[in-house]
Parts: structure tokens; sequence; C-alpha cells
């Protein structure tokens, strides 16, 4: 068992020190968020010069070239094996990029826009242009990348800091990352799977049921950014500073772009694939 009050702390919480082989930052950073992200990179980059200015972001377009696409936001490179997209594309444009891959080319944009603008919402008429069965192999893709690659990749990395922890923490940052980990999965495996996809899946094929609607799935989009918040909690403010610093910074770092990738996927279910459903059952006799 493990001791929950020893996530207990002052009112400085929310600013803390976070030691570094023994080192700690010069300034008294937040946590949590972009500037704990910005702080990371800065400090263990191999370049020390770092542009921190927000650049004025264009819409990708289908002329787009695709080298330049993936250099503007590096997190879309791991939208590629979603799509089945190899690299060795030259210097073609997104439009011939996606075609020789037979990947729909606007809902390829539309999904790279909602990873790089935050505030990017399609309209009812770009909507009208996404194949519902592309956008469903695209998520379910997404669900292997997440169950097969990205909680294995951090599990092995947290099993040694969980060993180095012994008693007094270990059981509790496991416990956190299985109740993180085992949330994920009731959602995206056996509800979004096995409920949610299936139901829209008989919407295409032109037959209706009343026994679902598409309305139930935004209320079944459950928060799990406490249990995350209590692990990230662990790694980088209670734990004792000399144990694995720089494994925490990396697996930290992991967990968090983890993170931002589910909201991404949530927000491309919320603007995209509902809204589309939604249409679909107000056509159906």
């Amino acid at each position: 068992m493990y001791d929950k009050n020893l996530l207990q702390s002052n009112d400085d919480s929310k600013n803390c020190e976070i030691p570094i082989d023994g080192y700690f930052a010069s300034d008294r950073i937040p946590i949590f968020g972009d500037a704990l992200e910005m702080w990371i990179f800065t400090t263990f980059a191999p370049s020390k010069t770092v542009n921190i200015m927000p650049r004025k972001k264009k819409p990708f377009s289908k002329d787009t070239k695709f080298a330049e696409l993936l250099t503007d936001d590096r997190r879309l490179l791991q939208l590629l094996p979603r799509f089945g997209i190899g690299l060795g594309f030259g210097d073609r444009n997104v439009d011939q990029v996606c075609q020789m891959n037979q990947v729909n080319t606007d809902l390829f944009l539309m999904i790279c826009e909602i990873y790089s603008d935050n505030n990017y919402k399609p309209g009812q008429n770009e909507l009208q242009h996404i194949d519902m069965g592309d956008l469903l192999s695209y998520l379910k893709a997404s669900h292997l990348y997440y169950l097969d690659e990205r909680f294995p990749h951090i599990e092995e990395h947290l099993q040694r800091i969980i060993e180095a922890c012994g008693q007094k923490y270990g059981p509790m940052l496991s416990h956190f990352y299985d109740e993180y980990k085992q949330e994920v999965m009731r959602h995206i495996k056996y509800y979004e799977e096995e409920v949610v996809f299936p139901y829209i899946e008989t919407l295409l094929n032109g037959k209706r049921t009343d026994s679902y609607k598409i309305d139930e799935f935004e209320h079944n989009h459950t928060n799990i950014q406490d249990t995350l918040d209590d692990m990230m909690n662990i790694l980088l403010k209670y734990l004792p500073g000399d144990i694995l610093p720089k494994e925490r910074i990396e697996i930290s770092y992991d967990i968090m772009e983890l993170s931002d990738d589910l909201n991404r996927h949530s927000i491309i279910e919320e603007r995209i694939l509902i809204p589309n459903v939604e249409s679909l059952e107000n056509t159906q006799p």
C-alpha cells in the first residue's frame, strides 16, 4: 500500500525547483504545461540557440511541400504510420504524397491542422469532403499506436524508476500509472472499438439502430487528468533527486507527449467524427 498523504504539499506546490544531477534550476518554474516543456527542451537540446518566439502559422494546403509540413511541426511525423505513409517522398507536395499512398488529402490536412493549431475547427463544408471509412481507419490505427508502441515504451522506462524507488514511492507510482493506462484502455478499446465504431459502421451500411446515439459519446469522454497529475507529481516533485534524474526527465516528457496526443485524438473525434455521425443520423430514415 502507499500513503497518498505523501502527495500533499505546501502553498508552494505549484512552483518548485527540480533537481538535475544535484543542481537546481536557477529560477522557480511551474512544473506542468508549456513552461516545463520549454524548460526541458532548452536545458537538454543539443543546440544552445533556441528560437522560443511563436511563429505566425499559415494553414497547410494541398500544394504545401510535404517535407515543409513536417519541419513546420515535428509532431506530424507520428501521424505518418497511422496513414500508412512512408518516408522518401522527395520534393512532392501534400496532395501528391497522399495520392501515392491512397490517403484522403482533405482528411490528412484536417488532422494536421488540429495538431498544429489549437483553435482550428473545420467548417461544415470541409467536413462534407471527409470519408468516414478513412477516418475510422485512422482512429483505429491511433489506438494501435497508443497500446502497442507508446504505453510499452513508457512502461519499460518507468519500471526501472519504480524499482529504484523502493517501497516508499514505488507502489504509489505503479498504482497511478496502472490507473491511468486502464482508464485510457477502457475508453478507446472497450468503448470506442466495441460500441461506437460498430454503431457508425452500421450507419455507413445504411442501417439504423435506436440502441445508441452519438451524443452519448460526448458524455463518455472521461477526464483522467487528475490521475496523470498525481503520477507527474511523484516523478517530478516527491522522489529524491538522486533517483535516476535524467531518466525521470525523459519519461516525464514522454508521458506529457502521450497526454497531448490523446488530447488531440479526442479533439479529432469531437470536431470531425461527431459532426459527421450526427449528419448520418439525421439523413437516416
